[in-house]
């Protein structure tokens, strides 16, 4: 007979004193970051703060260079484990290809690839070096490729065959600062014109690489967010993200080195990188790579027969599970499974209870963005959860809820139960330290010390956080943050269109879809013909994860006195609401 859901949302003495927070008082009483950074190595010498040198070479030597670091599952039932010792190797030999190829520290290194092992090895390496590492998320079209690597002058292109010949190929002239592609073979055709065997390349290099001094300040990652208005934002951290990531994964994710961790995050998003590759390697955990797309019983196979440990995933995913019910899931065996956490948008109260019903377990969800580079609010292993809610601030974040003044300053919402926005005081080493080219945009972020998080929350009498929406019209759909403006841009580029309006339309499933609003230029025939044209020339520009689900051609869209397109006033008439007052809309996300 299964535990009642409160019982297990109640946790006993025992499991608070099993968890790595064992005392959430104590623990940010007595927390510094500094303390943080001692946990890690350090380059020999007192080189500096690599990152790699964390995730891999640390673990490299002794009995620990013998565990799997990294077990990869193939979608043709492919298995493959990769211990520490042996990602050390790789990684020092692709460090070295970059070097025989004259690639300078500091340049831009993208990735455009599923999860298979040459990405994680690529991304470890490159770090090594100390150049700038991008993942990409594989499902892009050509225009969001082409605006991010434009933007991060990205110098070297590591992808696979098929991906190159599909979305890399045609638009290779329009991208002036690539110099070398790396490609991994995926097909039976020839290798593409101007590219490097990226495998051929690892085989013939040394596996002896020393990391140069690595300054906690030397850039890292670059990490691509998207704006309501404007190009994407490039958000970029420096090498002593590290320590955050690291102390992050012990106290939100309760992770340990024994753990064999999964997190399904893919690697061209934030998540994927942060604590689908660093910080569970810092750890010193196995991490389970999972190659294939989302399906549910497959899902269930892969926590069963790989003995997952601690999972991590998304809203999305989740509710997509739940819609087949709790059985589905109970018919398995997870007894390894002690903790599920999401992160991505809010996680709603049923998903925490259907946790219980499924795996006896609940879900715990977190909260931190692009910018904060790590997890910075969370439901952890040793608290009670209150389902819906946000959690509490990790050891070393303060936070706060702020009201904007009139002379631009802010102040502190002291009451319980008032709206402001999430704010957080500067200093966590995982913050972001730039908007790329983008100074005032990053200077407008902070005030008072503060950095603005652009949510708005509510804070409750025992310090939980509540998310109330989104402070401007970024659109959640499926975990992925969508700018507005991208896809209109995307959509203007069609001879039909006029103008375009895009907002988030409420979905059950993903959070939101997004959806826009289109009026033709004169001599152009509104039908179903052409509505379904421009989803297809969406999604070939943009990709099926950015581009529209839904599109409502218009005679003409709203507009302000200044001639910007209201987006609030279309999504009021999307949900029904009154024209005049859109201030429930945020709710409606």
């Amino acid at each position: 007979m299964r535990t009642p859901v409160m019982e297990v949302l109640r946790k006993s003495r025992s499991e608070v004193r099993a968890a790595v927070m064992d005392d959430y008082s104590r623990r940010c009483a007595g927390f510094s970051w500094g303390e943080a950074r001692g946990w890690l190595d350090g380059l020999p010498g007192g080189a500096g703060l690599n990152i790699a040198h964390e995730a891999v070479d640390r673990h490299a030597t002794g009995t620990q260079g013998e565990r799997t670091a990294l077990r990869w599952l193939g979608k043709q039932g492919r298995q493959r484990d990769i211990s520490y010792r042996e990602l050390a190797s790789l990684s020092s030999r692709f460090a070295n290809v970059l070097g025989e190829l004259g690639v300078p520290p500091g340049a831009g290194v993208f990735l455009l690839a599923g999860r298979i092992p040459e990405l994680y090895v690529a991304v470890l390496g490159a770090l090594k070096h100390t150049a700038v590492v991008t993942p990409l998320f594989s499902a892009f079209g050509p225009e969001p490729i082409v605006t991010r690597m434009t933007l991060g002058e990205g110098r070297v292109l590591v992808t696979t065959a098929s991906l190159y010949r599909r979305k890399i190929a045609p638009i290779r002239d329009r991208l002036g600062a690539l110099e070398h592609v790396l490609v991994v073979r995926d097909d039976d055709g020839e290798l593409p014109e101007d590219t490097h065997d990226l495998v051929a390349r690892l085989d013939a290099a040394s596996d002896v690489y020393t990391i140069p001094a690595t300054d906690d300040e030397t850039p890292a990652l670059l990490h691509f967010t998207s704006g309501t208005t404007g190009k994407p934002k490039g958000a970029l951290h420096v090498h002593q993200a590290v320590v955050a990531h690291y102390a992050t994964a012990r106290f939100a994710l309760d992770l340990r080195p024994e753990d064999i961790y999964w997190c399904t995050a893919d690697p061209g998003w934030v998540t994927g990188t942060s604590y689908g590759i660093i910080a569970p390697l810092c750890i010193g955990a196995t991490l389970v790579v999972d190659e294939a797309e989302f399906d549910a019983e497959h899902w269930y196979d892969v926590l069963e027969s790989e003995g997952v440990t601690v999972w991590y995933t998304a809203p999305t995913a989740i509710r997509m599970m739940m819609r087949g019910g709790s059985e589905r899931a109970r018919s398995r065996r997870y007894p390894a499974l002690r903790f599920i956490a999401s992160v991505g948008e809010p996680l709603n109260p049923q998903a925490v209870h259907w946790g219980v019903e499924a795996f006896g377990l609940p879900i715990h969800d977190n909260w931190w963005q692009t910018e904060t580079g790590g997890i910075m609010i969370a439901n952890f292993a040793s608290l009670d959860i209150r389902p819906g809610a946000m959690g509490k601030p990790l050891p070393g974040i303060q936070a706060g809820v702020l009201r904007h003044l009139p002379d631009g300053g802010v102040e502190e919402v002291t009451r319980y139960g008032e709206e402001g926005e999430l704010a957080l005081r500067v200093g966590w080493p995982s913050m972001f330290r730039t908007y790329l080219n983008e100074d005032a945009r990053y200077r407008r972020c902070f005030v008072d010390g503060w950095y603005l998080t652009g949510d708005l929350v509510r804070r409750d009498p025992e310090d939980y956080y509540w998310f109330v929406g989104r402070a401007d019209d970024m659109i959640k759909s499926a975990g992925h943050l969508i700018g507005p403006f991208e896809v209109e841009s995307a959509l203007m580029e069609h001879p039909a269109v006029a103008e375009v309006g895009v907002i988030g339309k409420p979905d059950p499933v993903i959070g939101e879809i997004v959806k826009a609003f289109v009026a033709l230029k004169p001599g152009f025939v509104s039908d179903e013909s052409l509505r379904r044209e421009l989803l297809g020339f969406a999604r070939r520009r943009l990709g099926p994860a950015v581009a529209p689900k839904e599109i409502d051609i218009q005679s003409s869209l709203p507009r302000t006195r200044s001639g910007k397109i209201m987006r609030r006033l279309l999504k009021a008439r999307e949900l029904g609401l009154p024209e005049g007052d859109t201030s429930t809309l945020e709710s409606a996300r």
